[in-house]
């Protein structure tokens, strides 16, 4: 199974992905419910290292048990920048935007929930246990990465 994904290489660019090898490389629940509609390296200048930037969409597929005819898309909530684990080498930061739907009549506002976006935290929930399980790593990896989550 194909997916199509806006790569940002100087120019807008689609480029088709195998959805079987995305599973391998992000939370599964990414790749059920969003779409891949951006994807960027950056270069933070202080510490001459490179980073992506992989930015999901939350497909318009209601949460099941709730009719179309009843609710309507209300757009987007605020995006959210969650670090992953490093692919090649840079850190990657996921930003997702998760969608919202509104009842049309009683405004009832309807979301999914996802699992692998840690509590409390700017990690996704497997790097999160990974880092609580490495111990010291856990604070050298937060410090050195803080600033780029916070985009700066």
């Amino acid at each position: 199974m194909l997916c199509f994904v806006r790569m940002d290489l100087g120019r807008q660019k689609f480029i088709a992905m195998d959805v079987n090898l995305l599973s391998q490389l992000f939370p599964s629940e990414l790749i059920e419910y969003f779409e891949i509609t951006h994807v960027e390296t950056f270069l933070d200048e202080e510490r001459k290292q490179e980073y992506l930037v992989i930015e999901f969409e939350e497909r318009n597929d209601l949460p099941e048990g709730f009719s179309t005819s009843d609710y309507e898309s209300k757009g987007f909530m605020e995006s959210r920048r969650i670090q992953d684990f490093p692919l090649r080498g840079k850190p990657v930061f996921l930003k997702v935007k998760k969608r919202r739907w509104r009842h049309k009549e009683t405004g009832e506002v309807v979301k999914r929930d996802f699992t692998f976006m840690a509590d409390g935290s700017k990690f996704t929930r497997e790097l999160s246990d990974f880092l609580k399980d490495a111990g010291g790593y856990a604070n050298r990896y937060h410090e050195q990465h803080s600033q780029l989550l916070r985009g700066e």
